[in-house]
């Protein structure tokens, strides 16, 4: 029956949720979570914080002159070519000379088994992507990169973390997360470490400890993803062998000219057995196409027509005196009680404070007090990290890399006397006359 008159429509029901597509989000977002390094970087760039935060390479020694020419040339001569999509594993000439860098650390490869990606960090994220399943786990050394974990999360994976010592992983402890994982019914994907410079650590594996690690590797059938950003930048020795020169088939290495050339062309790649290559190539045509051409084009001509060891050299001086820096303002301005690695190269020192201390209590006065730091519960999957702090010294100069420290242990040391005053901390014994 018709009706007369204007017809009320119902009205429109309002959504009172923060998210009006919460309900639209696929189950893994939820191990989506903001990195504890980017959370920090509108406060760490103000002008009066020095800040001890980001791992940002320090870039200004480069031959930006040299790049320019090379940039331009490369447009007027090949443009057509340099700005067209390309092949998903990557330039074949680029990936030759890949090779060439990595023989610098023991690696004899095919650059055929080269992939090429957008940065290390996607990288991992292919490798990921295709081997883990929701609920199988990766084992992670303890601590551990936080864009790492972050990946790990997001594809839902179980992450197990394995101890550190200050050779870096332990092959017993490997041996033992392994089997207890399998024994509950859980299937192990691979282990994943920074065997050079450990970031957030900067521990170092031995050469000794790599063989061990091998061994148990080989021992209870487990796949090693290496990823090696920092193993060029050594400050005290050569190039450490990599895994990957020590085994070719139970290794998949991950390397990045983010470290060693410039983290804005985001290059990476991945150098992984034949079969598994294939995979990953399969994986990059789905998730990009193909990386940067033009970034793959200019940092080969860089490779070809620049001295890019020596620059690394220069790289490492200029890092050797901030390093120094930091470690000398450690040890004058740190209190009693505060304890931190010594590393060999990369850029990170890892600090551990008294037992009551929370790094992440503490922030917000260090930034107060114009330092920034970053918290150690982002390099952990599992809450662990309240004592530890990482200090990076690959970007500020030396003298306000000094200054940092200085105003960081101003923060500790009333930290740790009010801790006191409250019992949070034992007071210091005196000693007897």
């Amino acid at each position: 029956m018709r009706q007369n008159g204007p017809v009320s429509l119902p009205e429109p029901r309002r959504d009172t949720r923060l998210d009006r597509y919460h309900d639209l989000y696929a189950e893994r977002t939820n191990g989506l979570k903001a990195s504890a390094v980017r959370s920090l970087f509108a406060v760490a760039n103000r002008p009066e914080v020095v800040s001890l935060a980001g791992g940002m390479p320090n870039i200004s020694g480069l031959p930006l002159d040299v790049l320019a020419e090379s940039a331009a040339r490369l447009i007027r001569d090949r443009g057509p070519q340099a700005m067209q999509y390309n092949a998903a594993q990557g330039e074949e000439p680029l990936r030759q000379q890949i090779t060439e860098v990595m023989r610098v650390e023991g690696i004899e490869a095919n650059a055929d088994d080269v992939v090429l990606s957008c940065g290390s960090q996607q990288a991992l994220d292919l490798i990921t992507r295709t081997f883990v399943e929701p609920g199988d786990v990766i084992l992670a050394e303890a601590p551990s990169y936080v864009g790492a974990l972050n990946t790990f999360q997001a594809y839902q994976a179980k992450v197990v973390h394995v101890a550190m010592d200050d050779e870096g992983l332990i092959p017993e402890a490997l041996r033992q997360a392994t089997l207890a994982a399998r024994a509950a019914g859980r299937r192990v994907k691979f282990c994943y470490t920074i065997p050079n410079f450990n970031n957030p650590s900067g521990v170092t594996q031995s050469v000794e400890r790599r063989r061990a690690i091998l061994a148990v590797a080989e021992e209870v059938d487990l796949l090693l993803v290496e990823d090696n950003p920092y193993g060029l930048l050594c400050l005290d020795t050569e190039p450490l062998p990599a895994l990957r020169a020590m085994e070719a088939e139970r290794v998949i290495y991950l390397g990045s000219f983010s470290k060693t050339f410039a983290p804005g062309f985001r290059i990476g790649w991945a150098l992984a057995p034949h079969a598994v290559k294939d995979k990953l190539v399969l994986a990059q045509e789905a998730a990009t196409l193909c990386p940067p051409v033009f970034s793959q084009f200019l940092i080969s001509e860089y490779l070809a027509n620049w001295d890019w060891l020596g620059q690394i050299v220069k790289f490492r001086e200029e890092y050797r005196s901030r390093r120094q820096a930091l470690l000398g303002g450690l040890d004058e301005h740190m209190p009693e009680g505060i304890t931190w690695t010594r590393p060999g190269g990369g850029f990170f020192v890892w600090l551990t404070l008294p037992e009551g201390l929370d790094s992440n209590a503490l922030l917000a006065q260090a930034v107060t007090n114009r330092v920034a730091y970053v918290p150690g519960t982002g390099f952990y999957a599992d809450g662990l990290g309240t004592r530890n702090l990482r200090l990076s010294f690959c970007f500020p100069p030396p003298d306000a890399i000094f200054e940092g420290t200085r105003r960081l242990g101003e923060v500790l040391s009333d930290a740790i006397d009010v801790a006191q005053t409250f019992g949070v901390i034992p007071l210091p014994r005196k000693e007897q006359p």
